[in-house]
C-alpha cells in the first residue's frame, strides 16, 4: 500500500536527518521495515489498521520461518519505534504495540579458543615467522601475524585499538601500551615477553624490508610503513592461520576470539572481574559478566567429560586413576 509505504519512509527520513543514524543502520532498517510493510501488504492492512493481535501474527510468522532471535528481536523494534513514530507526528491513531511486553533477546555467547587452541595458533604463527627460506618479504608478514596475534591476546584489546596503535607505542622495555578505545576512551593493557619479542622481531625484519625507512604504525603494510594493516587483511591472516593449525572449526577464528581467549582465560585463572573490565575497556560491568557465563559453560563440560563417575560413550563407569 503507498500510503504505508509513505508513512515508513517519513519515519526513515527522520532517523537519518533528526537522529543522524548511519547509512549502514539505516539500510539494516529498510531491510526489516519492507518485511513489515509486505506482510501488511499480504493481509491488506493499513498501518492505522494493525492491532495487537497483528503484531504477534506477524512475530509468529518470523518464527514459523526459522530466522534468528537477535533478528527476530531487531525486527520487533522497527515495529515499535514505527508506530510510537506516527503517534508522535500525530499521523496515527494509536499504537498497537503500547501494552506489549518488551522481548528479551537470548544472550549468545561468544566463541572461545580453549589454551591449548590459541597456543597452537600462536605456535603456528611463530613458526612460519622464523623460515627465512620464504623470502625477507614473507618472513616479515610472517613475523607481523605472529606479533598482531601475541599482543592481542596478551593485552585483549580489540582489533581495531590494535591497527591504530602507532609505530613507537611498543618501545624496547615496555610492559604496556597505551591504547585508545571506544568514545577516545585511553587505558593501559598489559604485554608479556613473547609478544614484545615478537614485536621486535616484526620491526626488525620490517625495517630490513625497507631499508630503515620511518613507519607510522605498529601493525602497517610490509611494503609501506605508512599504511596501516587493514581488519580484513588482518581477518584473512588469522583464518589462514587457524587453517594451518588444525583447528576444529578455523571459518569461526577472527582477531575478536583472541580478545575472547584473553578474557575468558584470565578470568578462569582467577581476575578479578572489575579488573578485567578496565583491561578489555568495557564501559559497564555487564557486558564483562558474559565470561562468567563462559566459565559455567567450561564448568559443566568439565564435569561432564572429566568426571570420574560419568558414563563413557559406551555407557560404561569411568574411574579415577
Amino acid at each position: 500500500m503507498r500510503t504505508n509505504q509513505r508513512l515508513a519512509q517519513l519515519w526513515l527520513d527522520a532517523l537519518a536527518t533528526e537522529l543522524g543514524a548511519a547509512a549502514g543502520t539505516i539500510d539494516t532498517y529498510t531491510d526489516d521495515l519492507n518485511c513489515y510493510l509486505t506482510w501488511l501488504s499480504e493481509k491488506s492492512l493499513g498501518l492505522d489498521d494493525v492491532g495487537l493481535e497483528h503484531v504477534r501474527d506477524y512475530i509468529a510468522g518470523l518464527d514459523q520461518r526459522g530466522y534468528a532471535g537477535s533478528t527476530i528481536a531487531r525486527r520487533i523494534t522497527v515495529v515499535r519505534n514505527l508506530h510510537r513514530f506516527l503517534i508522535s507526528e500525530e499521523l496515527g491513531s494509536h499504537d498497537p504495540t503500547s501494552t506489549m511486553p518488551a522481548m528479551k533477546r537470548p544472550r549468545k555467547l561468544p566463541f572461545v579458543l580453549s589454551i591449548a587452541e590459541t597456543e597452537a595458533l600462536l605456535e603456528t604463527a611463530h613458526r612460519l615467522a622464523a623460515d627465512p627460506s620464504v623470502g625477507l618479504y614473507r618472513q616479515a608478514g610472517y613475523a607481523r601475524r605472529a606479533a598482531l596475534f601475541e599482543t592481542l591476546y596478551a593485552s585483549g584489546m580489540r582489533i581495531s585499538e590494535a591497527l591504530s596503535l602507532p609505530s613507537d607505542a611498543a618501545p624496547p622495555g615496555t610492559r604496556m601500551l597505551l591504547v585508545r578505545g571506544k568514545g577516545d576512551k585511553q587505558r593501559l593493557v598489559p604485554l608479556h615477553e613473547r609478544a614484545i619479542a615478537a614485536i621486535a622481531q616484526w620491526q626488525k625484519l620490517a625495517s630490513a624490508y625497507s631499508g630503515g625507512k620511518p613507519t607510522q604504525w605498529l601493525f602497517h603494510s610490509v611494503r609501506n610503513g605508512t599504511k596501516a594493516l587493514t581488519r580484513q587483511a588482518a581477518l584473512l591472516e588469522i583464518k589462514e592461520a587457524a587453517v594451518a593449525a588444525g583447528l576444529a572449526i578455523p571459518e569461526r577464528v577472527s582477531p575478536h576470539v583472541l580478545r575472547h581467549a584473553f578474557a575468558t582465560h584470565m578470568h578462569s585463572g582467577g581476575t578479578d572481574l572489575r579488573v578485567l573490565q578496565e583491561l578489555l575497556g568495557h564501559a559497564g560491568i555487564e557486558t564483562t559478566q558474559i565470561y562468567t557465563h563462559l566459565d559455567t559453560s567450561r564448568l559443566h563440560q568439565m564435569v561432564r567429560d572429566l568426571h570420574p563417575l560419568n558414563e563413557d560413550e559406551e555407557g560404561e563407569r569411568t574411574t579415577a586413576a
